[in-house]
């Protein structure tokens, strides 16, 4: 079978098995509508100050709040490959966030989930280096697990909340 035919069959099949995307609807979808109807709560530190800005960009609130958004932040720094004067050479950043969605006006979470990644850092022999290494990973964990968060809450809206 040519590449052509077989991506042709592969087309036709696609209406067939049930996939929709997440996002149809546009801004009128329920997707959408129920993204822009999360609050976010104030997530304390540094990395949850990353995390909700992070969020907002995405999550774009500003329709009827129906619901918050509540997330416990756990963020570790890690030193593992020691040299023979016993500093490290190598740290391990983690950042995991356990967030829960509840419906304003009641204590009961309709979604509680986690979420998180890890990078690794070289740590050289500058410490100006090292921070703003350490920062940058912060940097891209928030994106990383935002994105994860935001794929959940998409999940839950598309699978009719």
């Amino acid at each position: 079978m040519s590449p052509r035919l077989a991506a042709l069959a592969l087309l036709l099949a696609l209406p067939g098995c049930g996939l929709t995307p997440i996002y149809s609807g546009g801004e009128a979808g329920p997707t959408a509508t129920l993204l822009s109807q999360i609050e976010i709560a104030p997530i304390p530190d540094k990395a949850g100050f990353l995390m909700r800005d992070r969020l907002n960009q995405r999550l774009k609130p500003g329709g009827e709040v129906r619901y918050r958004l509540t997330i416990a932040l756990d963020d570790r720094i890690d030193g593992f490959g020691v040299r023979g004067d016993n500093s490290i050479i190598r740290e391990r950043r983690t950042l995991r966030a356990r967030y829960q969605l509840t419906p304003v006006g009641s204590d009961k979470p309709v979604l509680d989930a986690t979420a998180g990644s890890d990078a690794g850092i070289d740590v050289v022999g500058s410490e100006y280096a090292t921070v703003a290494a350490e920062t940058t990973a912060l940097e891209r964990l928030a994106d990383t697990v935002a994105d994860q968060i935001v794929a959940r809450l998409s999940l839950y809206a598309r699978q009719g909340q």
